[in-house]
């Protein structure tokens, strides 16, 4: 058995991540349900997850400002709560040089 995530809630960077990114969009198109964070999944279960929000993405050019309202809301407001909890959490925005 491969590795497995962690979880968006359990993420490093508090979910600060490319998988954790994942899991945000999942939930912005509704592809999972809002309180699905992927833990225990499987490098396979997250890349089919990728490739759903990709698909999704790419009818709006991977341009959060093309959302249409509804979903450009949601998008805001989970990306809002993200980044609190991982300020929170001792997630720092800035680059450090390895970045």
């Amino acid at each position: 058995m491969g590795q497995r995530y962690a979880g968006l809630h359990e993420d490093e960077n508090g979910g600060m991540t490319n998988l954790g990114q994942i899991v945000k969009d999942g939930w912005v198109f509704g592809l999972i349900p809002d309180d699905e964070d992927c833990k225990g999944w499987d490098a396979g279960q997250m890349q089919v997850l990728y490739e759903k929000t990709y698909a999704e993405w790419e009818k709006y050019g991977h341009l959060p400002s093309r959302l249409p309202a509804e979903l450009l809301q949601r998008y805001m407001l989970i990306h809002e709560n993200a980044i609190a909890h991982a300020k929170a959490n001792g997630w720092d925005p800035e680059l450090g040089e390895d970045d």
